[in-house]
């Protein structure tokens, strides 16, 4: 069964995820991570499979207030009115009244767009069409503009977080301001060749998949992998009967290689202005 976290709002989330960026069998991955007890969808307008969240959601047999949904605002509609208008039409798509949580997408457009964004987010919530709101590809010092504007922070900061890109600077961020840190690609895009990652995988019998999700959950983090495969949707939602020891956890967080590790555009070091 996933585990859950209480946001700093006081809202549940799973502690785990499936991601459906660019899958074109969306709702049918959906559907087969919802029946083999996946309880949250991380979705975005830029993936432009928010329909197919929601069909796949319904052809689950799951209760829509079961899942934990969520989708994203991008910075081409960075204003106030084209983020409002982007929510509504984001609610249109998914044929739900409400998300769980919205997110902006990246700290991409200058300033006075993020905060603009974020307080049509914010009135989004006030208004019940989002549950939670939060940030994604934020750095410390984008979120530290939504706290000297005097708005409500975000319940959580989504970034690229696997052993080889561990963004250690915003995660103790986001950790001293009780903002939940989500993982996304955190599977490294099938990049499974390292030898730690290979020696682990035998050692637990275990996919590497598996051991880089369970990396992931035992950092504290909320991971999101992808798959459009049932077979592996399933297996990378098996990783809550075992752990990780701590020398090999060691091994793992010394494949840190900072910002040339990434493997996705990581657009976090985006200027303020």
């Amino acid at each position: 069964m996933v585990e859950t976290v209480t946001l700093s709002n006081g809202q549940t989330m799973p502690t785990l995820g499936l991601g459906v960026y660019m899958n074109e069998e969306c709702a049918e991955a959906c559907k087969v991570a919802l029946q083999n007890g996946y309880r949250m969808i991380d979705g975005a307008r830029y993936y432009e499979n928010e329909v197919q969240v929601g069909v796949g959601v319904g052809k689950s047999g799951v209760k829509r207030e079961d899942v934990f949904i969520t989708s994203k605002v991008f910075h081409n509609d960075f204003t106030y009115d084209g983020t409002m208008a982007a929510l509504k039409d984001s609610i249109a798509n998914l044929g739900s009244s409400y998300y769980d949580l919205y997110l902006t997408h990246s700290a991409i457009g200058g300033k006075d767009a993020r905060l603009s964004a974020y307080r049509a987010l914010l009135d989004g919530k006030a208004s019940g069409m989002i549950k939670s709101v939060g940030v994604s590809n934020y750095s410390a010092k984008h979120i530290e503009e939504i706290r000297e504007a005097g708005l409500e922070m975000p319940v959580v900061n989504q970034i690229e977080l696997h052993p080889f890109c561990q963004q250690k600077p915003i995660v103790e961020y986001c950790r001293k301001n009780n903002i939940v840190v989500q993982a996304y690609s955190p599977l490294l895009r099938g990049a499974f060749d390292n030898p730690v990652i290979q020696e682990l995988s035998t050692k637990y019998s275990k996919d590497p998949a598996q051991i880089l999700v369970r990396w992931s959950l035992q950092r504290g983090f909320v991971p999101l992998p992808k798959s459009s495969q049932p077979e592996r949707i399933i297996s990378n939602g098996q990783v809550f009967d075992w752990n990780i020891e701590p020398t090999d956890m060691a091994k793992l967080d010394a494949l840190d290689r900072g910002k040339e590790g990434a493997v996705t555009w990581n657009p976090v070091d985006v200027d303020v202005e």
